[in-house]
């Protein structure tokens, strides 16, 4: 059986900064209609730092829908056709103060499917260098290590709650492990 669902019409309810939200009308794979509510995203890139020291380098920050500080790896997102490799290496040094010699691709994450388009980038640096942070203007952020192996605890552990991050420090730990890192 055909799974794909066609669009019949695009209806825009709002556009804003960030996203767009669409209510569609979609002709599924049995030939009835539905609606279907999507949020349009540009995109983005998270990035685990790796140091020398086998440790992963974080960022909190306050994020306003959950009205709590987030531990999450440096990430951002896409400005309107940014080649995403290019935007985690920006990240990396606007939020943490870092270069990286070495780069790594860890592939792509759809954080919410049934109703996001959004894409994240993800990609490891290694080899890293200080230079000096400048966090966007409305961006306040602190700059923590924490070992791989207890960051892989924390995720376990429900400790690290942000997804792309979970995914991202799970990744790392096994492709270090395969010896691919």
């Amino acid at each position: 059986m055909d799974l794909t669902e066609k669009t019949l019409k695009k209806n825009y309810i709002y556009e804003g900064r960030i996203i767009t939200v669409r209510r569609d009308d979609a002709l599924l794979p049995d030939g009835s209609q539905s609606i279907r509510e999507v949020v349009e995203h540009p995109g983005g890139v998270c990035i685990a730092p790796l140091t020398a020291d086998g440790e992963l380098v974080f960022v909190e920050q306050f994020r306003y829908p959950y009205s709590e500080v987030v531990l999450e790896l440096p990430a951002g997102k896409l400005e309107k056709g940014e080649d995403p490799f290019e935007a985690g290496k920006r990240e990396l040094e606007e939020e943490t103060g870092c270069v990286a010699d070495n780069y790594f691709d860890c592939g792509k994450f759809y954080p919410s499917p049934g109703y996001c388009g959004e894409i994240i980038h993800l990609y490891a640096a290694s080899g890293l260098h200080k230079t000096h942070m400048h966090p966007d203007a409305d961006e306040f952020l602190k700059v923590s290590t924490i070992p791989l192996d207890k960051a892989v605890e924390m995720v376990m552990n429900n400790e690290i709650r942000d997804g792309k991050t979970q995914t991202l420090v799970l990744k790392i730990a096994n492709l270090i492990k395969e010896g691919k890192i």
